[in-house]
């Protein structure tokens, strides 16, 4: 895989394509890769990520639900755990699993980090103390 990236393009809930890197230009970003009904994903790996956006401000959390199945997800589903049912973070699905593939992630929750000039610095799976560890020190680096 190469490390510089010209585009990420997910769904919004519409089903509409979206280019993460055109929407979020000049900036980190933190991806997570989850699915729903994965409980480390739910569980651990998306409250890890509340909290890593709100200790580093210089990096930005999407999410981006895989879905491995032909279900499609709503975003009632993707909101249904979250007791607040709002978004902590913007939430975007990669219905075909495209993107997880891309990556070549091991799993659900996978994390890449991506620097603001498009190039993947970290990629990380799991929700463990291990995997929290490896990121927090990867997003220091950034800073």
């Amino acid at each position: 895989m190469d490390n510089q990236l010209n585009s990420i393009v997910v769904q919004d809930f519409n089903q509409n394509p979206v280019d993460l890197l055109s929407i979020y230009k000049n900036q980190n970003l933190l991806l997570l890769l989850y699915n729903n009904q994965c409980l480390g994903c739910t569980g651990r790996a998306v409250p890890l990520a509340y909290k890593l956006q709100n200790m580093h401000k210089n990096v930005t959390v999407i999410g981006i639900h895989s879905n491995f199945g032909t279900q499609t997800t709503s975003e009632e589903d993707i909101k249904s755990i979250f007791t607040s049912k709002e978004l902590p973070f913007p939430i975007y699905l990669d219905e075909t699993h495209e993107i997880y593939d891309f990556f070549q992630s091991e799993g659900t929750p996978q994390w890449v980090l991506i620097t603001k000039d498009k190039t993947i610095y970290r990629s990380v799976f799991g929700s463990q103390a291990n995997a929290e560890n490896r990121l927090l020190y990867a997003l220091e680096s950034l800073d």
